[in-house]
């Protein structure tokens, strides 16, 4: 069994890990310390099970789970030092929960629950908060950008990039995952979001395709088949766009 551990508390980290190596059957293969390293993980590891603290600065355990792509999602067992969160993390349909200071048998339990699980043609289903704040790599820092300061999202081979303003910045999140969890990134092309309330003008090309331009004046590529959605969406349907 493949296992990523999620502590802000390296001491937290490194005890969980060694607690799971003594089970025998279970490898950890990432010991992640913030909600980008542990995007990263699971997007390249495909873990069985995610090992996930509850209470992190910057991203806590149940919005980064919500930010994890539906096709990726492993079972998760949050870890907290406070009971309270225990019915919430039930409430996120986590497969189980253990309180700190972890106890050997306590985790022995868990596990063996996911140990049964692991296989099975299944896919947890977690009900997280709508994506507020985007964790994005800065430096050696973690950046939180807000939706709504973001004017678009493009894709490409080296990844996905967050374009706000002042600049962009490289995520984890995927288009799909942006798209569909923020409520307010559209989908105007195979490898673009646009956040419709950042578009200052639409312009329209003779080959039916468009391009909308940001306030900031940055163009965005609007594919033929999501050009009447997009202007659906603008309100402008019926307006004579700008050749």
């Amino acid at each position: 069994m493949r296992a990523v551990v999620v502590d802000d508390e390296r001491h937290a980290r490194e005890e969980l890990g060694q607690l799971l190596a003594e089970l025998g059957d279970v490898t950890v293969v990432a010991s992640c310390a913030n909600a980008v390293e542990a995007l990263h993980a699971v997007s390249r590891l495909q873990p069985d099970v995610l090992f996930l603290d509850v209470q992190m600065p910057e991203v806590n355990g149940f919005e980064l789970l919500g930010m994890i792509d539906d096709d990726l999602v492993p079972d998760v067992v949050f870890v907290t030092a406070y009971d309270d969160f225990a019915l919430k993390a039930f409430e996120e349909n986590a497969l189980d929960y253990l309180l700190k200071p972890v106890l050997p048998e306590r985790l022995a339990r868990a596990v063996e629950k996911v140990r049964r699980l692991v296989g099975e043609p299944r896919r947890p289903i977690h009900d997280s908060p709508p994506i507020e704040r985007v964790p994005c790599s800065a430096a050696q820092a973690i950046r939180l950008v807000d939706v709504g300061d973001i004017e678009l999202v493009r894709s490409s081979a080296a990844g996905v990039y967050v374009v706000t303003a002042s600049g962009e910045l490289f995520t984890e999140l995927t288009l799909r995952v942006l798209e569909t969890r923020t409520g307010r990134l559209t989908r105007c092309h195979k490898q673009y979001l646009v956040n419709l309330a950042q578009v200052r003008e639409i312009v329209r090309s003779e080959d039916g395709t468009a391009v909308l331009r940001t306030r900031s004046g940055k163009e965005v590529p609007v594919s033929r088949r999501l050009l009447v959605k997009l202007k659906d969406a603008l309100g402008i349907r019926h307006r004579q766009t700008r050749a």
